[in-house]
């Protein structure tokens, strides 16, 4: 019976050490079943043990590029699409942040902190575009004004042949310098000018890291934050730049063969792409010659027609191929609409992307003109370059030589800088300004750019 009673005793001895509890040993009586009980007693009735960890996450809604969340100040998720997400770290507490989103976009966050007893889905992060406070102080930004080159170096030192497309992943501008066949990164704290990309004056196809690589007549640009994406004028293709390493590949499209055809990467074609933009899962083609908008699905390459009827120009609205367009150039996004500059038709149309309903916002197609005012009343002189921080669009004439602000919610145009119908070189304020070919145009959240083509210079508006 003692041995027993030993053996016991060990048993919830080490038992009530793991729980970390109290236990007292009976007194002895003459009770033999009351001796042969051991009293645990305390922290087994007031026992907690630790929650488990749980997965975090919620939902995406609204519009950004380049957004990484972070929790616990650890656990970092990129994200380039609305929708629900979840960290891969599990936790019992959870404290959700942006850690880093494009310059352009602001967030805000719903429920991002708290303890974790069960899994978590109601995080929510809702994105969107700053409105920009731009007074239309005009600035020469990089290149030397009326002078061809290649040149690397800074500010005005810098050289440039043509520059065209730009964009910024608010940090760097980067710029197609088309007849140099190259992409230019502009570091906008210094004005520093290298090439990232392609053989300054040398055409062609290949891919590559940096200078290694080709192109041919580099036009339109746009950045999801990690990648550029290339519309080549010449090369009849999108291509695809990783923005760290400067590695080029083809995204999509048949180099040097032009044509109509949708299909999966290079066996699509296209014919003279001079436009681009993002919503971070798809990009939007303007398909100059072939008047119409192409939808390409980032991750798979498989290119769509979303918009307008190919090889067949015209200016009608309408749902789909029903619409038509003219030499579609510049192109933007908000979202949920693109705003697409519509060259030859001197408008400004609208697109609904999810239903690809295609109205006009602005501009009288078929006329062209200098006058401000509101929705079709207002005209335009072949619009180029187009951007957008959500509130308004911004717009370069190449052909007005300016730059023409519209209210998206209500058509109204006004002119933001450029003295329209005078091209010249002059640095100024609003229409005291002049501008040789403003084409590209885009915002790094603070200030506008303007690629100002045959002036081989870069802008600058604040």
């Amino acid at each position: 019976m003692l041995h027993r009673q030993i053996k016991l005793f060990i048993i919830i001895f080490s038992i009530a050490e793991v729980l970390n509890c109290n236990y007292i040993q009976p007194q002895k009586n003459n009770d033999t079943t009351r001796q042969n009980q051991l009293l645990v007693l305390g922290a087994l009735s007031q026992l907690t043990t630790s929650p488990s960890p749980q997965t975090i996450g919620g939902s995406l809604t609204g519009f950004s590029l380049g957004l990484v969340l972070q929790n616990n100040n650890g656990d970092d998720l990129p994200l380039n699409q609305t929708g629900s997400f979840a960290f891969s770290q599990k936790s019992t507490s959870y404290s959700v942040s942006v850690k880093s989103v494009h310059p352009s976009f602001s967030c805000t966050i719903t429920n991002g902190s708290g303890t974790a007893t069960s899994t978590v889905s109601n995080v929510i992060v809702d994105c969107g575009l700053k409105a920009l406070s731009i007074s239309g102080i005009v600035t020469t930004f990089t290149g030397t004004k009326g002078t061809s080159g290649s040149a690397d170096g800074t500010g005005t030192a810098a050289t440039f042949k043509n520059p065209v497309g730009v964009v910024s992943d608010g940090t760097n501008l980067f710029v197609c310098d088309s007849y140099n066949h190259a992409i230019r990164k502009i570091i906008i704290s210094t004005g520093a000018v290298t090439t990232l990309a392609g053989t300054k004056g040398t055409s062609g196809t290949a891919d590559g890291t940096g200078t290694a690589a080709t192109f041919n007549t580099p036009y339109g640009i746009t950045t999801d934050g990690t990648n550029l994406y290339v519309a080549e004028f010449d090369n009849h293709a999108i291509r695809k730049i990783v923005i760290s390493t400067g590695v080029v590949t083809t995204l999509a499209g048949t180099k040097g063969t032009s044509g109509t055809t949708d299909g999966t990467g290079t066996a699509a074609t296209f014919k003279v792409p001079m436009g681009i933009t993002t919503d971070g899962s798809n990009l939007y083609v303007a398909d100059y010659l072939n008047s119409a908008i192409r939808k390409i699905v980032i991750s798979t390459g498989v290119v769509t027609t979303l918009a307008g009827t190919k090889g067949a120009s015209g200016s009608a609205d309408g749902t789909g191929t029903a619409a038509t367009f003219s030499g579609p150039t510049g192109i933007t996004t908000d979202g949920t609409n693109l705003y697409v500059a519509d060259l030859i038709n001197h408008a400004i149309r609208k697109i609904v992307i999810s239903t690809g309903e295609v109205t006009t916002l602005a501009g009288t197609k078929g006329t062209t003109g200098t006058a401000d005012g509101t929705g079709t009343a207002a005209t335009f002189n072949r619009p180029s370059g187009i951007t957008t921080d959500g509130t308004n669009l911004y717009v370069t004439e190449i052909q007005n030589y300016s730059v023409r602000k519209i209210v998206i919610s209500t058509g109204v145009v006004t002119t933001l800088a450029g003295t329209k119908g005078t091209s010249g070189s002059a640095d100024g304020t609003g229409t005291s300004a002049t501008f040789t070919k403003p084409t590209g145009i885009t915002s790094d959240g603070i200030n506008l750019y303007v690629a100002d083509e045959t002036l081989h210079a870069t802008r600058k508006i604040e």
